[in-house]
């Protein structure tokens, strides 16, 4: 086995052993974990949607104390500036001068709280920094950490006071997750261990420690970089997003950066699982999440209850998968 391989089977372990740290704070919310894991991977950004009390806050925060990552938390709010969160020039009456204070958004994981409920001018102050890994104050653009992963959270039931977020910001997050309430046995398990004395706001206490970090990481990058695609795999994914399109209940469908989304993601996916090459099921797996914000639905459509998901779940089922 050469050295490179070696450094991609320690990584592997690593990551894996990032889910059984996460586990010890929040339970039953695997696909959530995968989700964040896969977007670390793509260098790409995700959106939580849950209702209030799911543990999308606390999943964050575990999941970047297991990867030894910086992490900040951003309270959106109707009063926030953009200079709130990327920083602002500050002047210095000793050196008669101005000089830049950074902002929250100078870490490895920005935890961006119901970003939704911000105005647009705030929200609009991470196009920048999601797409180029970068912020710019009075022209000067400053670089941002390495790696840097934006966690936004919005709550699908609250509708008063919020700015819903338009499609341009929406197509910069490479997955939206949502994070479901939990089945019984979950729920009790929940309960058994705060009966026990667990408490969310002491990581530590419940034994989640740092098991990976940059050196594991920039090993996984290039491990997954390197993962096959088939042309035929390529053309499924194109013929997905085309598909969608079409959708009579969609009044948008998927850009050629969703496509290439979904491709990253696939890959992510296949190497997460053991495997050099993707596989149609792994785009299948990877295709709700990476595409269900990138489309909207027609309002007719909507008033009939039919849902995003329901939709991708329908070109899915019809456009030919290749053997």
């Amino acid at each position: 086995m050469s050295y490179d391989s070696m450094d991609a089977t320690t990584a592997h372990e690593a990551l894996n052993r990032v889910r059984a740290e996460v586990a010890k704070a929040v339970v039953g919310q695997d696909a959530a974990v995968s989700g964040l894991m896969i977007a670390l991977l793509c260098r790409g950004h995700v959106l939580l949607e849950g209702v209030p009390g799911v543990a999308k806050t606390l999943l964050v925060r575990a999941f970047a104390t297991a990867l030894e990552l910086r992490t900040t938390r951003v309270q959106f709010t109707p009063d926030l500036m953009p200079g709130d969160v990327t920083g602002s020039l500050v002047y210095d009456a000793r050196t008669a001068e101005f000089s830049f204070r950074e902002g929250p958004v100078f870490t490895n994981l920005l935890l961006a709280d119901e970003i939704n409920r911000t105005p647009p001018k705030t929200q609009a102050s991470l196009l920048e920094a999601m797409e180029e890994r970068q912020v710019s104050v009075d022209g000067t653009p400053r670089p941002l950490p390495v790696p840097f992963l934006v966690a936004a959270t919005q709550n699908p039931v609250e509708y008063e006071g919020t700015y819903p977020l338009p499609e341009a910001q929406l197509d910069r997050f490479l997955l939206k997750l949502t994070m479901p309430l939990p089945p019984r046995d979950v729920e009790l398990e929940v309960l058994g261990r705060h009966a026990a004395g667990f408490d969310p706001r002491d990581l530590a206490a419940a034994g989640v420690r740092p098991v990976a970090g940059p050196s594991q990481l920039a090993a996984a990058h290039a491990a997954v970089s390197a993962v096959d695609v088939t042309t035929e795999v390529m053309g499924y994914i194109v013929d997905l997003v085309r598909a969608t399109r079409a959708a009579p209940s969609l009044s948008l469908g998927v850009s050629p950066r969703g496509a290439t989304a979904l491709l990253a993601t696939a890959r992510a996916w296949a190497w997460l699982s053991g495997r050099t090459y993707v596989t149609p099921d792994d785009v299948k797996a990877l295709a709700r999440p990476t595409l269900r914000h990138r489309v909207q639905l027609r309002p007719e459509a909507e008033l009939e209850g039919t849902t995003v998901d329901a939709v991708l779940d329908s070109v899915l089922a019809t456009v030919p998968v290749p053997r």
